[in-house]
């Protein structure tokens, strides 16, 4: 019961962690694209009175700069975090696999918030029992 169990419990703190860093992305993501990219600040923000890297990047299709795009790290990382727990749920036989990547995304997704942090760490501590977990033997 105990091995088995420590596939579940990898499978349940992963995909809860990938819920959360999704939920963190898109809630980033809607605050820059509402907001815009600028930190307010002394003269329209860290964008200056020139406009900062937004003619380099908001004419180009990308309309809320660096943090909108760490935003989308987020949300990509939470996608394949979830993926990698449903994953791992299913073929649990290629549970390193599935287990270094809920934990490179999980990792990755601190870039843009990491689900609030928590999310972030959900994902690292289930992708680490999803490596450290070995299946029983059916010979016993």
């Amino acid at each position: 019961m105990g091995l088995e169990s420590s596939s579940s419990v990898a499978f349940i703190l992963s995909l809860i962690g990938g819920i959360l860093i999704l939920i963190g992305g898109i809630a980033s993501l809607m605050w820059f694209m509402l907001n815009g990219s600028t930190f307010w600040g002394m003269m329209g923000g860290y964008g200056g009175m020139m406009g900062g890297w937004g003619w380099m990047i908001g004419n180009y299709g990308f309309p809320f700069g660096f943090m909108g795009g760490f935003s989308l790290v987020a949300l990509v990382s939470g996608v394949f975090v979830i993926i990698g727990a449903l994953m791992l749920k299913s073929r649990q036989a290629e549970h390193t696999t599935w287990g270094i990547i809920i934990l490179v995304f999980s990792i990755a997704s601190f870039v843009g918030m990491g689900g609030f942090v928590i999310g972030a760490l959900l994902g690292i501590s289930g992708g680490a029992l999803a490596l450290s977990w070995r299946p029983s033997s059916s010979a016993s």
